[in-house]
């Protein structure tokens, strides 16, 4: 790292990380309960002196980016992730090099990637302004609302760093799960219509599927419990199958070689088939929801660059191939037409392909390649039994398994998130398999690390 930058990563205040070398379940649970309150009471703030909120309709899109567009925290996990893009991009194409094995290298990789989210804040803050998405009222100055933005953005930061080194998991992951948990709820009990009233009695529907399942039962009207029977069916199945992606794995048998007293004992080291877990999935979803935005924005300046929209639906435009179409909902209603299907090829192409890419990167920068995956196994000891102890032969037996666990893992995350988008679900597909992915991880960090900490009756629950 450029020695301005690093002077700027020394001076940047960061959260003190534990004395302890391991926080109680109970200290994690409270500082995760404390910030998902605390980002829940500022998703409520409104921006003072907002106008026009043109991103209000991105309702899909704000859950990615665990946003409240028209709160303090519009922002959301934006910049966070939109700087861990970029920088991928740069270590995997080798214009930047750290030594990720080294506790400097991630400390100087982590403070850029600091650096840039807090650029990416300042940049985005005032594009949402600037470009109308987030437009002051008459009178009230842009900088206003460029400066609350600012402030929400770099409290995500650092409730994502209390989150990291107090919590449970990441801070990008709660929010995301806060997000899609909620929108769930919503969609499938909600009373009321898209007008915010309460439905029954106004003539229009609830937004709730269930509700509608029954009312339009009642009502004889086949169509609309179709429909949402469909959604809830879509929904309950993607759920399914990628908790069961999630829980497949390879394990490769081990043995330890040099510590006399355990010698010859053997252990399974698991190789999960989604390898690279969630990251890239925020990543690739986070590129979409920032391809519809810039859309809008430009579209919204007068140049649309990137497409038009038909309401809230891309109509035009790169945007228009990289929106998924309701196949089923379509077909339900009368309203399949051919070129849907090649929007959803395009579609599920771009989605399975920025997967693998993503993947690949992230496998090269997160220490979850062969070789280091061969050291760390190394430093424990461990060998492959019936071989001599050598970093090398690790390193050859891994990238057996490595490399294709991480593009098919990457390709089945894909073809997961398209599907759920293309049949209709809930909330779309990435969210769904985001939430599912981060819950899981969570469930088995909290069973391997604190299960003993727990009251009976939370350990019978998590199965202990």
């Amino acid at each position: 790292m450029p020695s301005i930058l690093q002077t700027i990563s020394d001076i940047l205040p960061e959260v003190k990380k534990p004395l302890e070398k391991k926080l109680s379940f109970k200290e994690k649970l409270k500082w995760t309960l404390i910030i998902l309150i605390a980002f829940f009471i500022l998703s409520a703030i409104p921006l003072f002196g907002l106008g026009d909120n043109a991103l209000s309709q991105f309702q899909q899109l704000s859950v990615i980016l665990g946003a409240s567009f028209g709160s303090i925290l519009s922002l959301g996990i934006g910049p966070i992730v939109t700087a861990s893009i970029v920088l991928q991009l740069l270590v995997g194409s080798g214009i930047l090099k750290f030594d990720l094995t080294t506790h400097e290298g991630k400390a100087k990789f982590q403070g850029l990637q600091k650096i840039m989210s807090i650029f990416f804040v300042i940049f985005e803050a005032t594009i949402y302004v600037v470009m109308g998405g987030l437009a002051p009222k008459v009178g009230i100055s842009p900088i206003i609302l460029i400066f609350q933005l600012f402030l929400g953005g770099l409290m995500v930061i650092y409730m994502d760093e209390v989150i990291n080194k107090w919590g449970f998991g990441s801070g990008i992951s709660l929010f995301i799960v806060a997000g899609v948990a909620s929108q769930i709820i919503i969609r499938v009990f909600s009373p009321l219509s898209l007008s915010g009233v309460w439905a029954f009695g106004s003539g229009q529907p609830p937004v709730g599927a269930l509700l509608v399942l029954i009312t339009s039962l009642i009502n004889q009207d086949p169509r609309g419990a179709l429909l949402a029977f469909a959604a809830i069916a879509a929904t309950v199945i993607i759920f399914i199958v990628a908790v069961y992606a999630q829980a497949m794995k390879v394990e490769i048998p081990l043995s330890f070689g040099g510590i006399r007293s355990i010698r010859g004992h053997g252990i399974r080291w698991p190789l999960r088939f989604i390898y690279t877990s969630n990251i890239p999935v925020i990543l690739i979803a986070a590129l979409l929801a920032n391809v519809q935005l810039w859309a809008r924005l430009l579209e919204k300046s007068g140049h649309p660059f990137l497409g038009t929209f038909s309401g809230n639906t891309p109509s035009t435009g790169v945007v228009a191939w990289l929106f998924p179409p309701d196949l089923v909902g379509n077909f339900i209603r009368g309203s399949f037409v051919s070129i849907d299907l090649a929007h959803a090829l395009a579609y599920s192409i771009f989605l399975i392909a920025g997967s693998v890419i993503f993947s690949i990167f992230w496998v090269q920068t997160s220490g979850m390649d062969a070789k280091s995956q061969a050291k760390q196994m190394m430093a424990s000891g461990l060998q492959i039994p019936g071989f001599r102890r050598d970093e090398r032969v690790l390193e050859r037996l891994l990238n057996r398994y490595i490399k294709p666990l991480t593009i098919m893992g990457a390709i089945a995350v894909g073809f997961l998130a398209a599907s759920a988008d293309l049949i209709g679900a809930l909330t779309n597909g990435t969210s769904i398999l985001l939430s599912v992915m981060i819950i899981y991880r969570l469930y088995e960090e909290i069973a391997q690390q604190h299960m003993m900490d727990m009251h009976p009756s939370l350990r019978k629950m998590m199965g202990g």
